[in-house]
């Protein structure tokens, strides 16, 4: 009888570590997902400016040499990022591809120009500076237009803005629910053995004797759970990057070590403050109060 008791309290112990290991886990992956994005938002920002396209198109009277010349400044701009010489040709073979039909059939000559495709970097793509930089390109006697969408860029600035706002918004609020659910993880762990702490303390233990194997405990709990999170956390930020090698997400050590420093620390860190004020709490409670 006192076998199978045994094991059934074994069972429960297990069980109720196993919840609050699970809870600080599934957790402190979320808030780790929510740093990243933080951490990576400049990043993916960038991305996004980056694929932003200039096109220079050139008159047909323009020289090998001039347009050579052109696409090397470019090239050295500290604006440009690529700087990609397209012929008519290709442009009239482009445009084939994506209407579905060969349109030089119709016409019998290609209305196209040969141009040079300019993708910017980020730190350079805003409505202000755009400007600046076409005026400067369009004023060679040999180019015929500069053509970029402008509407497209105004929209990316400003959503970019905001995005990173309510990433920031989204991140102090993640972080508030985080700590309350672990909280209330450990608290529900602690409140099970309510009467083992009273039983303790009223055999004359100290309130720091009861409460350092409880924090050592769940010290140990929040270690475990916090490695689980950066397990699955690795797992996807590994998927992510397989699928869109060009965030280079595990380029930057620096801010993966940050990121998973704090997540582990984070971790640690409520379930130490959590367990805490859980066994105080229990501790300056009467013995009438542990049965409500």
């Amino acid at each position: 009888m006192s076998k199978s008791f045994e094991r059934y309290q074994k069972r429960k112990l297990i069980s109720s570590y196993f919840s609050v290991v699970l809870s600080i886990g599934l957790v402190l992956f979320l808030l780790g997902i929510l740093g990243m994005l933080v951490l990576n938002t400049k990043k993916l920002a960038d991305h996004f400016k980056e694929q932003i396209t200039i096109s220079v198109f050139l008159k047909d009277s323009a020289k090998q040499v001039e347009i050579d010349q052109l696409q090397k400044s470019l090239a050295m701009s500290d604006y440009t990022k690529s700087a990609t010489f397209v012929s008519k040709e290709e442009a009239a073979e482009q445009h084939s591809e994506e209407i579905g039909e060969n349109f030089l059939d119709f016409l019998g000559y290609n209305p196209l120009k040969n141009s040079v495709d300019v993708k910017l970097n980020a730190d350079f793509v805003s409505t202000e500076q755009i400007e600046v930089i076409a005026e400067e390109i369009a004023a060679r006697s040999f180019v015929e237009e500069v053509s970029y969408d402008r509407p497209l860029i105004a929209l990316l600035t400003e959503n970019v803005k905001k995005i990173s706002f309510w990433i920031l918004v989204a991140s102090a609020v993640f972080t508030f629910i985080a700590v309350l659910l672990i909280n209330s993880s450990i608290r529900l762990s602690i409140y099970s053995k309510r009467f083992i702490i009273k039983t303790m303390q009223m055999v004359g233990a100290t309130k720091k004797f009861i409460r350092k194997p409880f924090i050592w405990t769940n010290i140990k709990l929040g270690m475990i759970g916090a490695f689980v999170a950066l397990l699955a956390l690795g797992l996807v930020m590994y998927y992510i990057d397989l699928n869109f090698p060009e965030l280079q997400l595990f380029q930057d050590v620096l801010i993966l070590s940050v990121l998973f420093v704090s997540v582990f620390v984070l971790g640690v860190l409520i379930s130490l403050i959590s367990t805490y004020f859980a066994t105080q709490r229990f501790l300056n409670l009467r013995t009438d109060d542990l049965y409500y």
